[in-house]
C-alpha cells in the first residue's frame, strides 16, 4: 500500500502523467540496476 501511495503523489505532484508511466520508469530503472549488476559479474 505505501508503493500506491507514493505512485499516487508522484502523480498528483505531476512528476509523470499517470500511474502506468510511473510504473514503467520504476521497471526501466531496475531492470537497468539489475542487468548491469549481472554483466559486471560475468
Amino acid at each position: 500500500e505505501a508503493y500506491l501511495k507514493g505512485i499516487e503523489e508522484l502523480v498528483n505532484m505531476n512528476m509523470y502523467p499517470n500511474r502506468s508511466e510511473v510504473i514503467r520508469v520504476a521497471i526501466r530503472d531496475l531492470l537497468k540496476i539489475e542487468l548491469s549488476t549481472l554483466l559486471r559479474k560475468e
